[in-house]
């Protein structure tokens, strides 16, 4: 399993991290530890990456994605960060050097900086947060 958090500019702009090991960007979030929910994961993630102990609030997105190596079959939750902002993110604190830089970026930019699967629920997640649901995705998309 694995969280994440969707922050927001209030303009549909998303906020994406830069991670250190890896080309693709990300939201802010990661792999859930043992004995962890979801939430509690996200509100971890916010404070190891960006120094935030902004707590996450509602479930945005829930996302079932097959197992591709090297990984293994995951849930994947979205959670609503809520509006940051230019100030807020320019006082991030990258403490834990996993992350190099964050910045917002609308979607079209989102989708050649993420994979596609997150891009897609990325996408869930603005959808859901404009209509106040929780959507369901496969492989990041909307199902049902």
């Amino acid at each position: 399993m694995a969280a994440g958090v969707l922050f927001t500019d209030g303009h549909d702009r998303v906020l994406l991290v830069e991670p250190s090991y890896k080309p693709e960007w990300e939201i802010p979030g990661g792999s859930v530890d043992e004995n962890e929910s979801p939430w509690a994961t996200a509100s971890r993630e916010l404070a190891e990456e960006l120094g935030m102990t902004r707590k996450p609030g509602r479930l945005l997105v829930v996302d079932h994605v097959l197992p591709q190596e090297p990984w293994t079959e995951a849930v994947v939750f979205v959670f609503d960060g809520g509006v940051l902002t230019q100030s807020e993110v320019d006082e991030i604190e990258f403490v834990d050097g996993e992350i190099l830089s964050a910045g917002f970026h609308d979607i079209a930019e989102a989708r050649h900086l993420l994979r596609e699967r997150l891009a897609g629920r990325v996408e869930a997640a603005l959808s859901a947060l404009k209509s106040g649901t929780t959507v369901l995705c496969e492989q990041g998309r909307p199902v049902g």
